[in-house]
């Protein structure tokens, strides 16, 4: 079980991604532009880092929703290979059946 402090960090930072993306999205359309002149590129850069560092979406980390741990996490399921596999002999996932043979 991951610390509660880290996954409440993790919403957190989910949180400021989501209120800076539209900004964001923008100031990198003005940097990519061709037809942007020079001053105006320089200018949205350093609006772009002037930005909260934890409001990039790199920073997020993929996370078990029932335990929190941040490694071995299934995105299909978001949940780590350890509990999807005791979920999975309980017969609590349907169509996933133990292999025998």
């Amino acid at each position: 079980m991951a610390k509660l402090c880290m996954t409440e960090r993790e919403l957190k930072r989910r949180k400021m991604v989501e209120k800076y993306k539209g900004k964001r999205l923008a100031l990198n359309e003005v940097i990519k532009n061709a037809n942007s002149t020079i001053e105006e590129k320089a200018e949205a850069r350093s609006k772009l880092q002037a930005l909260p560092k934890n409001s990039s979406p790199v920073r997020l980390r993929n996370r078990c929703a029932l335990t929190g741990r941040p490694r071995g996490v299934y995105s299909k399921f978001g949940i780590a290979r350890s509990k999807l596999r005791d979920l999975m002999l309980s017969g609590e996932v349907p169509g996933i059946t133990k292999a025998s043979w």
